[in-house]
């Protein structure tokens, strides 16, 4: 029987795991359950599942306090908040020496120098649940530090992957969360649609597998089949594929190496052809600013995290428009210096700072 702590059991994420713990009562129970601010859905799993801790953070982004106490009786640290707040949870489950099941992508984002160090320093096991970093750690055999010469991370393009630049101009939040295959939160359905996702997974790849990043190329897969290459030097490319569902990854990632009943297999005909074709970053500066923040390395990632988020919200809330999205990130960087990392006090910092000037060049403070 493993034992999970869920941090953000009411997500998107979190609902899903509570779907795979559901369908398999023999081999999965919580020990606690941790989420924002939904406190009637925390109270209805909490009735349903019974974990000895349950806990209503109220938007705390450094929960410091009652930490040991969190993950005391798991097995499995499943750390699926979303935004930076994530980053916190990730760094006490590493205190605590817990496996890690990772579908928090700040963490790595914004704090993966820390995070890794610390994973590396303590020996844990932190498995990705991402899809497409879920399909590099199955190809690379379930081993982070295994040799490769490139890894290939696959995108759906989002819903406007064939627009032009006039028509991203008059796109609405409801036009951006109509992904054309997967079932996702707001936030992320939006960096989906403006690519800047994409550029978050090719910084978390640096990190679990110490790739430089020209190793890293990300191509669009309108199907969203394959989820991921892994090439290797003799030229051989291993994929993973299997239909979109993230109770795949999230079940392989409590399982693995063993493999559980889960989705249907994949019929081949019934697909008929799969489609690539290169990623039009031109045409989505987020990606760019992604990569620009993950190469300059220190607080800029977290600056380009908490700039993002509060431009993200902007959108949904009607604010801004889609491209602002991205003017509104590379103001903030340009506004702000990034500095060298001296622990997680520096990134919160950053992120505070960068939420405060993308909020005053939003609303003309």
């Amino acid at each position: 029987m493993i034992k999970i702590a869920l941090i953000g059991c009411t997500g998107s994420i979190g609902r899903q795991v509570c779907d795979v713990v559901r369908a398999h009562p023999d081999r999965f129970r919580f020990s606690a359950f941790v989420c924002g601010n939904n406190g009637g859905e925390l109270a209805r799993l909490s009735a349903e599942f019974h974990p000895e801790i349950s806990r209503l953070a109220n938007g705390v982004s450094d929960p410091q306090e009652g930490e040991e106490e969190l993950f005391a009786g798991c097995d499995v640290a499943f750390i699926a908040a979303g935004g930076f707040a994530g980053l916190s949870y990730t760094l006490a489950a590493v205190r605590a020496g817990k496996k890690i099941a990772l579908a928090n992508k700040e963490s790595l984002v914004c704090g993966g120098e820390l995070v890794m160090r610390e994973v590396a320093r303590l020996g844990l096991d932190l498995v990705p649940v991402d899809s497409e970093h879920s399909a590099l750690f199955q190809c690379l055999n379930f081993h982070r530090g295994a040799p490769y010469k490139k890894l290939i991370l696959t995108a759906s393009g989002g819903p406007f992957l064939h627009f032009t630049e006039e028509e991203l101009r008059h796109v609405t939040a409801k036009d951006a969360l109509r992904h054309p295959t997967w079932n996702m939160g707001a936030k992320i359905t939006v960096d989906s649609a403006t690519l800047l996702n994409k550029g978050y997974e090719v910084i978390e790849a640096k990190w679990l597998y110490g790739a430089d990043f020209s190793q890293i190329e990300a191509v669009v897969h309108p199907e969203s089949i394959v989820h991921s290459l892994v090439c290797f030097e003799d030229g051989a490319a291993m994929a993973q594929l299997g239909y979109p569902d993230m109770k795949v990854p999230i079940q392989l990632a409590l399982t693995y190496p063993e493999r559980l009943a889960c989705e249907k297999q994949l019929d081949l005909p019934a697909l008929g052809a799969l489609h690539f074709e290169r990623l039009p970053a031109e045409k989505f500066p987020c990606y760019g600013l992604a990569i620009e923040a993950g190469k300059r390395g220190g607080t800029a990632p977290a600056l380009l995290n908490g700039a993002a988020e509060v431009a993200v919200g902007a959108f949904l809330g009607g604010r801004i428009t889609f491209p602002a999205i991205a003017e509104t990130i590379e103001e903030t960087l340009c506004r702000i210096s990034s500095a060298p990392l001296e622990g997680f006090e520096s990134l919160r910092d950053a992120d505070m700072r960068a939420r405060a000037v993308a909020s005053g060049y939003i609303y003309g403070k």
